[in-house]
């Protein structure tokens, strides 16, 4: 799968510019209070997706009414969202794209719209007041398998899954596309009696209908950020076991599959409970894998995505025996804490999830004694190696916390994020770099976090200001000195060293050094 940005226009280079100046990371101005009506900002600002989400209001819940048919292997769907304005409106906008839209309306009126590269506009009946609770409804059809040059749709045999990351789930439903403004979420689909469908969260209703159909009515206990939504239908099977402490596991598996994928799902009980002990109690409500089968192979190139509470995979990676599966499983689950729970208040935020994801996928690797893909055994000789190819990685890829959208999933953003955090935990100490992680988890909980925030946590948290040490490491242009390892050495950065191919924009794709 494919995904990109968009973004080509000066005017939406000098967001992202401006942010920068401003000082490394992009506030989120609240506009409330200001006068007269206007039309809603179509950006958020963000760093490296500067022509994603819309200003103007933020959403509290989304509900997510799908109808799929397997005859045409369309999906008739309604987007119903609730939202705040924020300043008074008299146009907002949604981000979409590929959907064919027939009706909005709003608070119950019909409002006029028109779609414009990547943005719904709406235009109300009457323009709507700041700090006001609004109803935007979207009736519209979609089809999974539509040729898009990004698309969050992975169409399967027998119906489809969802890849939404980085800025592709306004291919699937209208939304405001980033993930600064989490929401409740809601999603009733209805398939024929011989499918299911699932999604993110857990089942609340099931009920039969006329036509030999069935509609699935599930809820999310916690916000989702929208690249985190998940909605699969299929043949599927629901397996179910308990995970620790209580907490229901749900995986969701092709039925052709089920026996033979039976020894990586049984794997998770224990990935939790291992977690759990260093970063506190699961926060979700349920979790679980979803291996999809998909006849696309353009679909998605990368072996797993955690969607909240049901981490897509690819099946035949699972097939593989537990020294290759079992650190990447960790990858994935460690995101229900870095990335969903606490999500990028900005994309350049990203190395909080990577980073995290690889730190712990590794430490559960190296206890175990598996060699890695470079051969090496323990986490200090995986630190050193990447050490050495610090600069060399500043100049390809950039500082760690300073992506864009060509660069945004390299590895500078996994290991180099990993080395940060080796860093800290080098300059700290184990202990207090422990209450670190678990209090900006506490802090931020259901939320989205910033580098900046993380900066401060650390430094409130273990009593001494980090703040220029860790800024040293996530934007400076050269490797700073490995506290304890002063005979660490950088390899140089030679005139004979290029560049990385140029890419057309960013693709999601892994780069997990617990592969």
């Amino acid at each position: 799968m494919r995904y990109r940005s968009r973004v080509t226009a000066p005017a939406a280079a000098l967001i992202g510019t401006a942010a920068v100046l401003a000082g490394g990371h992009t506030a989120y101005a609240d506009p409330a209070g200001g006068s007269g009506d206007a039309p809603g900002s179509e950006t958020l600002g963000d760093r490296v997706f500067p022509a994603l989400g819309n200003d103007g209001y933020r959403v509290g819940a989304y509900h997510l009414d799908f109808s799929y048919d397997a005859s045409t292997a369309l999906v008739d769907a309604t987007a119903t969202l609730q939202l705040r304005t924020t300043q008074a409106l008299t146009r907002l906008s949604l981000d979409a794209l590929g959907l064919d839209i027939r009706a909005v309306r709003v608070e119950g009126r019909e409002a006029a719209f028109e779609q414009v590269d990547e943005k719904l506009r709406i235009t109300p009946a009457r323009p709507l007041p700041a700090r006001e609770r609004v109803s935007v409804s979207v009736t519209y059809t979609a089809d999974p398998r539509r040729a898009l040059a990004h698309t969050a749709w992975v169409p399967t045999a027998d119906g489809f899954a969802i890849c939404p990351q980085p800025d592709s789930a306004h291919t699937v439903f209208p939304c405001n596309d980033h993930p600064s403004d989490k929401a409740d979420f809601t999603f009733r689909v209805t398939v024929p009696a011989a499918l299911r469908a699932v999604a993110s969260g857990t089942l609340v209703c099931t009920e039969t209908l006329s036509g030999d159909r069935t509609a699935y009515t599930y809820r999310s206990r916690s916000p989702i950020a929208t690249e985190l939504v998940q909605i699969a239908v299929g043949d599927l099977v629901v397996k179910e076991r308990p995970g620790p402490h209580g907490l229901p596991l749900r995986d969701v598996v092709p039925a052709a599959r089920a026996e033979a994928l039976e020894p990586a799902l049984a794997l998770t009980p224990g990935l939790v409970e291992w977690l759990e002990a260093r970063l506190g109690a699961y926060p979700f409500e349920t979790y679980g894998l979803l291996p999809c089968d998909t006849d696309d192979p353009n679909a998605f190139d990368f072996t797993g995505l955690e969607t909240q509470t049901l981490t897509l995979y690819k099946p035949n990676y699972l097939l593989q025996a537990e020294p290759k599966i079992g650190s990447h499983m960790m990858h994935e689950l460690v995101h229900s804490y870095f990335g969903n729970s606490v999500s990028p208040a900005d994309w350049a935020d990203l190395w909080l999830n990577e980073g995290h994801a690889d730190f712990y996928g590794l430490l559960y690797r190296y206890e175990r004694g598996w060699p890695d893909s470079l051969g090496l055994t323990s986490f200090e000789a995986r630190m050193k190696d990447t050490y050495a190819r610090g600069d060399q990685w500043r100049r390809t890829s950039g500082p760690v916390a300073a992506p864009n959208a060509v660069n945004l999933f390299d590895s500078q953003r996994y290991l180099g994020g990993v080395l940060v955090l080796y860093a800290l935990r080098q300059l700290i100490g184990e202990d207090a770099f422990h209450e670190v992680e678990r209090a900006f988890l506490a802090r931020h909980r259901d939320s989205s976090a910033s580098t900046e925030d993380y900066i401060a946590v650390a430094s409130h948290t273990c009593g001494q200001d980090v703040s220029g040490f860790l800024r040293d490491w996530l934007y400076g242009t050269t490797t700073p000195r490995m506290p304890g390892h002063p005979d660490w050495t950088v390899t140089p950065v030679t005139s004979l060293l290029t560049a990385p191919p140029r890419r057309t924009g960013a693709r999601r794709h892994e780069n997990s050094a617990t592969l």
